[in-house]
């Protein structure tokens, strides 16, 4: 597996794995074969494990705690300080302060069952803490040895740049695919590219629409929380599977599959993708996206089979943690 620098230091596998559809809002959860692809990730080397505590909540943190527990020098770890939690699960909305990301991130230890974490992000930014305030707290728990390094998750620029100027920021986490480039137009990957900060995608393959998971509807379950996303509304998703179509056919000119091809587009951007996966068999057609090196022309067209204008809905999220500060 490849290596790819972030920033401050950091550095990780060129893809990760996202673990929140392990455990929180797509469907029913299968922990012996969740467990199975954890550990399977690291024997390929996708060893950039992401999670937070708003999975479950908890329960994603405590579940990679019992998977890789015993190998925790093989992975990085990142998790994030989501809204403020009751240790009972009652979330009651965005909590930035620095009494509250203290007591996440020491939470998040337990959980994980580790002395450190090495990349923790503030989930989103609230909007009634200076992000000063927030970081400050965040790099205190750097200079005691909890954390390794520091993250934000849906920041804008100006956001970033004052969190940097109060210590060294490592990642930028957002939404990021062929289907989401807000992050090119809106100036956000430009100032983590100037600022020497690396970039991160969730949801690096639409959330599932663009791979062969999600070729219809009834291919989520009842529960599943895209069911309520404007993207997955049923004619939205009709007309964004026809996007989807100009992606396959140049997919199989290539002799590869189209998460393969919307992961390696990602991947020539920059961007680390941390796609999420609770099946073993898809995580290894998404780790063999790291070898697939896209030509200009390429990436050119397929940025252009999915113009953003053609795209229809919004990806407005799952829940409060899915606002952004732009």
């Amino acid at each position: 597996m490849k290596q790819h620098a972030l920033g401050d230091g950091l550095v990780v596998s060129s893809i990760g794995l996202g673990a929140m559809g392990m455990n929180a809002f797509y469907g029913p959860s299968d922990e012996q074969e969740s467990i199975a692809t954890l550990q399977h990730a690291v024997d390929l080397g996708v060893t950039f494990i992401d999670t937070a505590e708003a999975y479950g909540p908890f329960t994603n943190e405590r579940l990679i705690g019992r998977a890789l527990g015993a190998r925790r020098d093989e992975i990085t770890l990142a998790t994030k300080a989501s809204s403020e939690t009751d240790d009972d699960g009652t979330v009651h909305g965005r909590n930035g302060s620095p009494a509250y990301i203290r007591r996440a991130c020491e939470r998040s230890l337990r959980h994980l069952g580790t002395d450190v974490i090495d990349l923790y992000y503030l989930h989103r930014a609230d909007p009634n803490v200076p992000i000063e305030d927030s970081v400050g707290a965040m790099s205190d728990l750097v200079r005691e040895g909890k954390v390794r390094h520091l993250g934000l998750s849906e920041v804008s620029a100006s956001t970033m740049r004052r969190a940097h100027a109060v210590h060294p920021i490592a990642a930028i986490q957002s939404e990021f695919s062929l289907f989401s480039r807000d992050v090119l137009r809106n100036g956000e990957k430009a100032t983590a590219d100037e600022l020497g900060i690396g970039f991160v995608a969730f949801s690096p393959l639409g959330r599932g629409v663009l791979s062969d998971g999600v070729r219809s509807l009834d291919d989520l379950a009842p529960d599943d929380a895209r069911r309520h996303l404007p993207r997955f509304a049923p004619d939205a998703f009709a007309a964004n599977r026809m996007l989807v179509a100009r992606v396959e056919q140049i997919a199989r000119r290539l002799g590869a599959t189209v998460a393969q091809v919307a992961l390696a587009w990602v991947i020539a951007e920059g961007v680390v993708p941390i796609p999420g996966t609770r099946r073993r068999t898809r995580l290894e057609e998404n780790a063999a996206a790291a070898g697939l090196l896209l030509t200009e022309e390429v990436r050119r067209e397929l940025a252009d089979a999915l113009p953003a204008t053609a795209i229809v809905g919004s990806r407005d999220g799952l829940d409060a943690l899915e606002g952004t500060d732009r």
